[in-house]
């Protein structure tokens, strides 16, 4: 976890986590404190109801994603971002003093303009704050930066919220937010002034300021790219489901815990710290690359707390409601529902880090903004949708309980859908449970697999479970041949078919069969994607290596690409392999939580890909791995 940490010293990143940070922190302070003061103070502003005010206060700050995120992608694809960055941030100055002059002149109206105003500083700070991080990162540090950014974004909401809390509950007078606010928004300029330039994708943009044309042109953009598009609405997913969740804090540690305020601090804390700490594991877990197989993960994990955290709820108050957050702590129920909320807010971090690294990652540079700011709008909408959802639950006389357990179940739903509609997610997953869980993979040399263009990768072939562990050493896609045999097998087979392998039959088989795989790969190559191929045509029941087929000679003359010879150690003798046998006159490694090692030789030219020579190439990685 140490490298992701190391950005935080590097100008090219910790100046705009520190301006990020605290915009998101004074949002929620100006926020948390205006809803504290209508909530307790009402009668002082106006003849409204508190519960109707808090309502309305939300739908203001939300208003202008809805309006002009599409602008604000517009702007972030068509000028310098670390400048756009430095104008958002004297908007938020300029904003607090429109605070200030609210609560000097214990004006509403004006308070509730300058929440519309933070609203708006938020959409138009949105797609600079995930546009810029491709453009400042190494795409290995992309995992790293973005944990660090949701991490820092969740403690400065619960930082804020804390602070804009206890300003408008403790302070002689409301002034003193709109001056904490200044001092913030100050800050937060003065950091963006050390954020490093980062170039305009498209100048020549001409912005569209018709909102509701430029959000469904956004949208066909993220529609361009279904992984992408889908990566968003996952994205959507988690905040309706977080959102709802923080939405019933005040009532669950109320009127199911039996608590008092603190209460409500605590189960924000908790939930806040877990996805802060799901965040930044992230990285480590993923070896600091994009793993979309963290995304089933994260998704299993707020599929069983949500609904543990229903079974968790207590039946009925304890005796002497509301307790102090002592007497709380001392019930054990209370200690299961706090797990469960640490819980769901690890598993979120799992989940929504690596789609926000995919989505920046695989959109196209020009429109990245837009297709940001199309997100920002899908995750407004889809919040919006369900609060509505949550509230006519809830007075339909559905208990919170039952609403997480019904949220918790919507969500497996949700997941099933998107992962049967882009199985890359689940097969991802199923990689990195075997060769995190099953085994414990090493891999060398992976920088000589290309980042784009077509190549051959060619392996030594020992076990049924080879081409699962090399998809999961490789950052991209990658189809294999493999005999038909095992393609058709009723379990491995499915993932096999779902990873678009190639199905190969001997010609004395099937020599149509041979004739029609060698096609696909033709226009697989051709097409700039990456074919494994395992050259000995069979897994080794010795150990020792076969001699090499000449396949991979007519492949590359037919389309000419690199070759890049891989070697597989460690599964001969598992579970996986053919059978029992001396490997290489040393014992066999039958466990199945041993380590096992991927090495990745240069690539070889298409003219000297002869079978002799790869196969030479492919034993000398072997070597004295232990």
């Amino acid at each position: 976890m140490s490298s992701q940490f190391s950005l935080l010293g590097t100008r090219r990143f910790a100046p705009f986590f520190a301006t990020q940070f605290l915009g998101a922190f004074n949002d929620n302070l100006f926020k948390n404190a205006l809803v504290v003061l209508l909530t307790f103070q009402a009668a002082a502003w106006t003849t409204l109801a508190p519960e109707v005010l808090t309502n309305i206060a939300a739908g203001i700050f939300i208003l202008p994603f809805f309006l002009f995120s599409a602008t604000a992608g517009q702007l972030a694809d068509k000028f310098d971002k670390a400048r756009l960055a430095r104008l958002v941030k004297l908007l938020e100055v300029l904003i607090m003093g429109v605070a200030l002059l609210g609560f000097v002149s214990h004006s509403l109206p004006i308070l509730l303009v300058a929440l519309f105003l933070l609203g708006l500083h938020s959409t138009f700070f949105g797609p600079v704050k995930y546009a810029i991080l491709p453009q400042h990162l190494r795409d290995h540090e992309l995992v790293g930066g973005n944990a660090l950014v949701e991490a820092g974004t969740f403690v400065a909401i619960l930082l804020g919220t804390l602070a804009g809390g206890l300003l408008a509950g403790a302070a002689a007078h409301p002034t003193w937010v709109a001056y904490a606010g200044l001092l913030v928004a100050a800050l937060g300029y003065l950091f963006s002034r050390g954020i490093p330039a980062a170039p305009a994708p498209v100048p020549q943009l001409v912005v569209g300021l018709n909102p509701f044309s430029e959000t469904w042109r956004n949208i066909g953009f993220a529609r361009q790219n279904r992984t992408v598009f889908l990566s968003i609405l996952g994205i959507s997913w988690f905040w309706l489901y977080g959102a709802l969740f923080l939405a019933q804090f005040p009532a669950y540690a109320r009127n199911v815990l039996g608590g008092n305020e603190a209460s409500v601090t605590l189960l924000l804390a908790v939930f806040t710290i877990g996805v802060g700490l799901g965040s930044l594991l992230c990285e480590r877990l993923s070896a600091g690359h994009v793993e979309i197989g963290l995304v089933p993960f994260g998704s299993i994990g707020l599929t069983v707390f949500g609904i543990d955290l229903a079974f968790a709820s207590p039946a009925q108050l304890p005796l002497g409601a509301p307790l102090e957050l002592t007497r709380l702590l001392a019930l054990h129920a209370s200690w299961r529902v706090l797990f469960d909320l640490f819980a769901l807010g690890l598993f979120g971090g799992f989940f929504v880090v690596p789609l926000y690294a995919l989505i920046q990652l695989r959109s196209a540079p020009e429109q990245r903004a837009r297709i940001i700011a199309a997100n920002n709008i899908l995750n407004a909408l889809f919040m919006v949708c369900g609060a509505l959802a949550a509230a006519g639950l809830l007075s339909s006389g559905v208990s919170i309980a039952v609403l997480f357990a019904i949220a918790a179940l919507c969500n497996a739903a949700v997941a099933v859908y998107i992962y049967s509609l882009v199985p890359e997610f689940m097969l991802r997953f199923v990689a990195w449970l075997l060769v995190h869980s099953v085994y414990r993979l090493r891999q060398q040399g992976l920088e000589n697999i290309p980042a784009e263009g077509g190549a051959v990768l060619i392996c030594n072939h020992v076990s049924f479970v080879d081409p699962i562990v090399i998809a999961a050493a490789c950052r991209r896609p990658i189809r294999f041949v493999m005999d038909h045999r095992i393609y058709r097998q009723p379990l491995i087979g499915f993932v096999f078919r779902h990873m678009h392998a190639i199905p190969i039959a001997p010609a004395r088989e099937d020599a149509s069969m041979m004739e029609a795989a060698f096609e696909e790969v033709a226009h697989a190559l051709s097409a700039g994607e990456l074919v494994a191929i395992f050259p000995e045509g069979r897994i080794t029941d010795t150990g020792e290596l076969y001699p090499f087929r000449p396949g991979v000679q007519r492949i590359v003359a037919r389309t000419p690409v690199p070759v890049i010879p891989m070697a597989l150690q460690g599964l001969w003798g598992s579970f996986f392999s053919r059978k029992d046998g001396p490997a290489m006159s040393r014992p066999l490694r039958r466990g199945m939580f041993s380590r096992i090692c991927l090495n990745i030789g240069a690539p070889v030219a298409p003219g000297e890909a002869t079978p002799e020579r790869l196969q030479s190439l492919v034993a000398g990685l072997r070597g004295d791995w232990r």
